[in-house]
């Protein structure tokens, strides 16, 4: 496998990881809303231009972005003490635990089925591979 090849099957993935979600605000998300909120929760504690780099999206884009997400209710932000110039970013208190606990009840075997034509039971060992893979990726023990 290249990079290339790599690219293009994490971009399937997240189709499919998509799928697997039942539907919420989350969908009604741009791209690019849905990758800088992603970010801050990757990432709690980042300035808007922390964030902006690692996005690869203007600045403006980042800023308004995050200032939707407050006014919904899933960051909070403040004045970054140390440069008053700045502001920090942090998803908003319970939202990544209420994210996990959906998540759990949430299962890919339907979507991974779907998008290779099979039946659920044929998904199985796949999904425990992708579950290995996920957990090396975050660096826990597998």
């Amino acid at each position: 496998m290249n990079g290339l090849e790599l690219f293009l099957l994490g971009h399937k993935l997240i189709r499919i990881g998509q799928d697997a979600i039942p539907r919420s605000g989350f969908h009604a998300l741009t791209n690019s809303a849905r990758t800088i909120l992603v970010d801050v929760f990757e990432h709690p504690g980042s300035s808007i231009r922390e964030v902006t780099e690692r996005t690869g999206f203007p600045q403006s884009l980042v800023s308004s972005s995050v200032a939707r997400f407050r006014e919904d209710g899933l960051v909070v932000t403040e004045t970054d003490p140390a440069d008053r110039r700045r502001t920090l970013v942090r998803p908003a208190p319970g939202v990544p635990e209420k994210g996990r606990r959906n998540a759990e009840s949430m299962t890919v075997d339907g979507a991974l089925a779907e998008a290779l034509g099979v039946e659920v039971a044929e998904v199985a060992d796949l999904v425990a591979t992708l579950d290995s893979l996920a957990r090396r990726l975050a660096g826990a023990p597998t």
